[in-house]
């Protein structure tokens, strides 16, 4: 990466639970011009998100979001170097699971991380 990313978070929410088979999720994110891909992930698209992952071994890479156009999310533990993006908040606190416990200091929020665009509507 040529920068450094705009957001690092911790999401409790349901979906990244079921995206990561884990009781969260970390992620970085960047913009898309950003970016400089070497081969072409595989990707699934479901509900506005398109996941990608690697071909070779089956790892998450991360996901785009159609709420959130040019940002790219990517999984934490799919980095190289994962402890150079430390998680600066915590997203879905609300549904944080009872057993997951991380007194880190960091801002809890009762929902997204980053602001979505409003669904556009034909």
């Amino acid at each position: 990466m040529r920068t450094e990313p705009f957001l690092r978070s911790y999401c409790h929410c349901r979906d990244c639970r079921k995206q990561t088979g884990a009781p969260l999720m970390a992620f970085v994110a960047w913009r898309e011009t950003e970016i400089a891909w070497f081969g072409t992930p595989k990707t699934f698209r479901s509900g506005g998100v398109e996941r990608s992952f690697c071909e070779h071994c089956g790892s998450q890479i991360g996901y785009r979001d159609d709420l959130l156009p040019g940002d790219l999310y990517f999984a934490l533990g799919f980095m190289d170097e994962p402890e150079r993006y430390p998680p600066t908040l915590h997203a879905f606190e609300k549904r944080r699971l009872p057993f997951v416990h991380m007194d880190d200091g960091l801002p809890h929020l009762d929902g997204f991380s980053i602001e979505r665009q409003p669904e556009q509507r034909n």
